[in-house]
């Protein structure tokens, strides 16, 4: 087989410089590796590769038009929404993604949003920090209330294996679950909701769906105007799930109690997102973290070698058929 060149677009976005790449790295002897690549400079860089790896740089029909040489693309995610794959497929270009990398890591992720809202984690460190602990008077404070996760209702939007992976802590917390019907069905399956059912039933929304045309926008101002003023909100799927102004007005009204967000639709986000406003004290939003455990990602690093290899395997193969 002749050299196979591979290059590596984006490596900051995953690799901090934490994890293990030798296994990736054995597998090819051509290898240049980039931490980042803005539109610019993607023709470039991918000019005479075979292979690319990358999370988030996007992979348009008109890129791919340019490279004739790819033929293989590997995302370091589980997200393909970056790569035209109908381009590929009729152009006999590979697309791996990873799946079930990071089931543990967002679930923690999802409770950490969960206890920190409900124990009032945030408001109480401020309190105790700034010293109005101290000026009390009093050995505790009950200034912010505190909620038990036991008895309350958990709604659930996506059903794969990071919901599993929810659904299974929030069900040692002696919480109960139930499981929306999938976005643009009409009709209520078997242990399913619809949407505009199920929403006025849950304490605590957590959402866990792939973004599509069907859940776009998915919960927008009618939808929050269905839940209850106590509850809360939980997003580490894709930003644009969620309409963000339409939560931020629903966090200043208080048509919900809070939000904790780990995603969203522009990101980084401008400083101007409505999201951003100082005066949203009832939200925790952290940056696209969820999946990042060191563990998770030295996961995804693993299972791309692994499918690179599968696809070097394929390769091997089908030339050998065309030599004989």
């Amino acid at each position: 087989m002749s050299l196979i060149k591979g290059v590596i677009l984006d490596e900051e976005s995953f690799n901090p410089g934490d994890l293990d790449l030798s296994g990736l790295m054995r597998l090819l002897q051509d290898w240049q590796r980039y931490p980042a690549t803005t539109a610019e400079q993607r023709e470039e860089r991918l000019a005479g590769k075979q292979v690319a790896i990358a999370n988030k740089v996007v992979f348009d029909a008109p890129l791919l038009r340019k490279l004739p040489e790819l033929k293989a693309i590997l995302l370091t995610a589980t997200g393909m929404d970056n790569v035209d794959q109908d381009y590929c497929q009729k152009h006999s270009i590979a697309v791996y993604n990873v799946t079930d990398y990071c089931t543990e890591s967002v679930s923690q992720h999802v409770f950490a949003l969960i206890l920190a809202l409900k124990t009032q984690l945030l408001h109480y460190h401020r309190f105790t920090r700034n010293g109005d602990w101290s000026r009390s008077g009093q050995f505790s404070s009950l200034q912010y209330p505190v909620t038990e996760l036991s008895g309350k209702t958990l709604g659930l939007i996506g059903y794969g294996s990071l919901a599993k992976g929810v659904e299974k802590l929030a069900k040692a917390f002696g919480m109960k679950i139930l499981i929306a019907q999938r976005a643009g069905s009409t009709e209520a399956s078997a242990g399913r909701l619809l949407l505009h059912e199920l929403l006025p039933q849950v304490d605590i929304l957590s959402i866990h769906c792939p973004l599509t045309p069907a859940t776009k926008h998915l919960i927008g101002s009618k939808e929050l105007q269905l839940m209850r003023n106590s509850a809360l909100v939980i997003n580490t799927a894709r930003g644009a799930i969620i309409d963000n102004a339409a939560l931020a007005h629903a966090l200043k009204t208080g048509e919900i109690a809070a939000a904790g967000i780990d995603v969203l639709e522009q990101e980084p986000p401008p400083l101007d997102h409505p999201l951003l406003a100082a005066d949203l004290a009832n939200l925790i939003l952290t940056p696209h973290i969820a999946w990042a455990a060191v563990e998770a990602r030295q996961r995804v690093i693993d299972k791309v070698a692994d499918n690179l290899q599968d696809w070097l395997k394929l390769s091997s193969q089908a030339e050998q058929g065309r030599i004989k």
